[in-house]
């Protein structure tokens, strides 16, 4: 019995020593969720989320969306879905001077706790903080900053904080929301739908939508939490900290939809000459071919081969066909074999699932690529039955 009572007396005073180490906060300290407005380049297309403890005598930024681009194998990591993200404690006046620097909108909601639970937010910070937790495995979509935000709130303040939906009208899936926050017609968005699959279709429920910080900004805005048995507004208070019209990221000149539709124009142009004189432009067959082939090969990459959450069961290569790489030197020949018009049949059979799958919405597709998804069921329609028919 005596023993017993040692051992719970021991792990009594080790939880303490383990939780002694942060400093204690004043009556007066504030636990804050901050929202940052998008940029101009695609990586802040998105806005940014972070929390600010601030006390007397400190006032920290607790950032989770900390890469460094210098780590060995970045962009392999990048590519395979192996991002490590981590946070970093600093001065926050560091994190508002960068975004007054860039005229990016800052929003601070104050969050309305008592002294015990901001010591837990403050302790729980400084220990994920801690070079051996700081890392974490990113997920643009389920594990990022903005959804930490939320996670850690509900750890501590468990069932006393309730997220309300009501400030969410219409259910909308993933790519939707992604796509409401940058331009259609731009590289970054024509890219971004192009490598990720299906599974970004699927409806978010309310609670995913806070994958963005926008929604993390209004969930936290229309959240409650009990205090003393009441139901009160989980902000206390909710104000800028730097006001600026918000940014866009703006299409260049040279757009995708521009330039598709320029390949289209050409490659109608280059089909009605080769049935006018009934011969096939064999270079263009195979810039068609390859390139489509080439992109396919990086879907299929991208599909089996890396730990990316939602690029498998990616449509796109319904169009981006990756055979067509090695089809693409038979079509360089004047006389293919027999086999490859049924090969060109069977793509134009897949090319014809595209709009029953847009339509029902089981994966949309990249509008940028409409011109090109046209130009390839003109090309393989005439490759079929006008310049390599069947003996």
């Amino acid at each position: 019995m005596l023993r017993k009572s040692l051992s719970t007396l021991l792990l009594i005073l080790i939880f303490y020593s383990g939780h002694s180490q942060y400093k204690k906060l004043s009556p007066t300290a504030e636990i804050s969720i901050i929202t940052a407005g998008p940029g101009k380049v695609l990586y802040e297309g998105f806005g940014h989320s972070t929390i600010r403890v601030k006390d007397i005598d400190f006032d920290n930024a607790y950032n989770y969306g900390i890469f460094d681009f210098n780590t060995p194998d970045f962009y392999l990591n990048f590519t395979k879905g192996k991002l490590l993200y981590k946070l970093e404690s600093y001065p926050f006046h560091y994190f508002v001077r960068s975004y007054q620097r860039d005229d990016r909108w800052v929003k601070e909601q104050v969050l309305n706790l008592n002294q015990l639970e901001k010591q837990q937010f403050y302790a729980y910070l400084e220990n994920n903080a801690a070079p051996e937790n700081a890392t974490y495995l990113y997920d643009p979509f389920f594990n990022n900053c903005a959804t930490i935000l939320r996670e850690i709130t509900e750890t501590i303040l468990k069932e006393k904080v309730i997220f309300k939906t009501n400030h969410i009208q219409k259910r909308k899936s993933f790519r939707e929301l992604m796509n409401a926050e940058i331009p259609w017609n731009t590289w970054g968005s024509f890219g971004i739908n192009l490598a990720l699959g299906s599974k970004l279709d699927r409806i978010a429920t309310e609670k995913e939508f806070m994958y963005l910080p926008d929604f993390v900004h209004s969930g936290f805005k229309n959240a409650t939490v009990t205090t003393n048995g009441k139901e009160e507004n989980l902000i206390k208070t909710d104000r800028y900290i730097l006001k600026f019209d918000e940014l866009k990221i703006k299409p260049s000149t040279i757009n995708p939809l521009l330039v598709f539709s320029l390949i289209l124009l050409i490659g109608i142009y280059i089909t009605y000459r080769d049935l006018k004189r009934k011969k096939r432009t064999r270079w263009f067959d195979f810039l068609v071919f390859f390139s489509t082939g080439l992109i396919g090969l990086v879907i299929v990459f991208l599909w089996f081969f890396t730990d990316h959450s939602t690029t498998p069961i990616n449509f796109n290569f319904l169009w981006a066909f990756a055979p067509n790489l090695i089809v693409a030197f038979a079509l360089s020949k004047e006389n293919p074999k027999k086999w490859v018009r049924k090969y060109v049949t069977g793509l134009i059979l897949l090319l014809f699932c595209i709009p029953i799958l847009w339509i029902r919405k089981t994966q949309q597709f990249p509008l940028s690529t409409i011109p090109f998804i046209l130009l390839l069921l003109i090309r393989f329609i005439s490759l079929k039955k006008f310049l390599l028919p069947s003996k």
